[in-house]
């Protein structure tokens, strides 16, 4: 729970009170997951608002916020009856995760005049607190114990489709609350597609298989892509794969705080150019991890901000060759003074089923 913090952003601000309305904004803030829910909060009060189907579970899970049932008021309404109390004049609305319309919806309901947040959470958000990243390890573990028992389900004819399912199964089974994202497991020909949507395709021995996946505990995200070789791996397989292991090492090497996201990201792209592969790396080194699965900081070539410390983000440089496969490889990173310390145990050593 994230009080503390936003009281003191807020005691910096040109404004007099905020509102948090995000899901995972909410999340942080409190640390109740809900799918309705409002924050109020000023230099006198701090609220959370929701509805009959949460309510009960907020009371008990939530410690420093008072917890109120919105009732039959819109959020809006209960909202100005604090603004009333605490003579606000001004307050901070999410621009960045409202639309336009919402944003100015709520604008018009309230009575105060309406203020940009920014990215003030998101500052907040980025530098991760111990409890934070033994959330994102937990979930790390259980990706990584999925990851160990389904490569005895990888064989010549099993669909992607049936990967990709059993990653689920295993991590809920494991204990996961959730997957970050759909699990991506694409092989052969379509392991090219960074992001290509498991299918019927079948298996087949001299296949490569791309697996990126990862899960949620207590609300944070793990992330990580193995790729794996069926039967045999040609020398152009190998060779490709061990070029994108060396990138992401390089990459890893230049990583630690201060340094810009470009600069991480030009290290592994470095290596890739040089071994002739440059047009076939066409996305960012890497993102941050922690509530979303994406979000600050950035390590790509538009990563013109410093990486800060206490930041996790990932490692997964690639190489796609339409009409033949493709080879990513992703660990996640946390930033530290002096480098990085790299969150992932599960081996990078092409292994051949």
């Amino acid at each position: 729970m994230r009080k503390h913090e936003l009281s003191a952003m807020l005691a910096e601000a040109p404004y007099d009170a905020l509102v948090l309305t995000h899901e995972i904004s909410r999340r942080y803030a409190t640390g109740f997951h809900s799918t309705a829910g409002a924050v109020y909060l000023s230099a006198k009060q701090a609220v959370f608002f929701t509805d009959f189907r949460y309510i009960e579970a907020a009371r008990a899970a939530i410690s420093d916020f008072e917890v109120r049932e919105i009732g039959m008021q819109s959020y809006s309404a209960a909202i100005n009856e604090l603004i009333a109390q605490d003579g606000v004049r001004k307050i901070a609305l999410e621009d960045k995760t409202l639309t336009h319309a919402e944003y100015m919806s709520w604008a018009s309901a309230l009575h105060a005049a309406a203020a940009r947040l920014e990215d003030g959470l998101e500052r907040l958000r980025v530098c991760k607190e111990d409890e934070e990243i033994g959330r994102i390890v937990a979930a790390q573990r259980i990706a990584e114990q999925a990851f160990d028992e389904v490569l005895n389900d990888i064989r010549a004819g099993v669909t992607e489709k049936e990967i990709a399912a059993r990653l689920t199964y295993l991590m809920l089974h494991y204990g996961a609350e959730n997957m970050s994202f759909d699990p991506i497991v694409v092989s052969g020909t379509n392991s090219s597609k960074p992001h290509g949507v498991p299918g019927d395709k079948a298996i087949a021995s001299g296949d490569f298989v791309t697996m990126d996946f990862g899960c949620i505990v207590e609300g944070y995200c793990s992330d990580m892509t193995r790729t794996v070789a069926v039967g045999h791996a040609t020398d152009e397989m190998q060779q490709v794969y061990d070029t994108v292991l060396n990138a992401q090492l390089a990459g890893i090497a230049r990583c630690k705080a201060g340094v810009l996201g470009s600069d991480v990201d030009g290290a592994a792209r470095r290596v890739i150019e040089q071994a002739g592969y440059g047009d076939a790396f066409g996305h960012g080194f890497g993102h941050g991890v922690g509530l979303e699965i994406h979000e600050a900081p950035v390590a790509s070539p538009r990563g013109e901000a410093p990486l800060p410390a206490g930041s996790v983000v990932t490692a997964e440089p690639g190489i796609y060759l339409p009409g033949k496969f493709g080879v990513r490889i992703e660990d996640m990173l946390y930033v530290i003074e002096d480098g990085c310390i790299n969150l992932t145990e599960a081996p990078k050593a092409l292994i051949v089923l």
